[in-house]
């Protein structure tokens, strides 16, 4: 559909509907057509491939990758100050009384 300047101020809300309903809206100054508003397409979504947790080829974990590093580790990746940090026990949990 085309629609003056004036029309297309007035209706706007109504254009809009038009546009999202899948019509294209021309606009005409006079006689003559000087902007057109279509939708918008939704972004496509990149086509990934599922991958599994630990499906990666040529990773693999050693039996000791989650223990605790030791002093020397720690230095060695900078962090001192963790080394040298006393350690605390862990808190017994308060038994609650019924």
């Amino acid at each position: 559909m085309a629609y003056t300047v004036h029309q297309a101020k007035t209706n706007f809300s109504r254009l809009l509907k038009e546009v999202e309903a899948g019509q294209e809206v021309i606009i005409m100054r006079g006689k003559k057509p000087v902007a057109k508003i279509v939708a918008i397409q939704p972004a496509a979504k990149p086509n990934l491939p599922f991958r599994l947790m630990g499906a990666y080829p040529g990773i693999s974990w050693t039996p000791d990758a989650f223990d605790p590093l030791t002093d020397e580790e720690l230095r060695e990746m900078g962090l001192d100050y963790l080394a040298d940090a006393p350690l605390k026990p862990i808190p017994e949990k308060p038994v609650r009384e019924k």
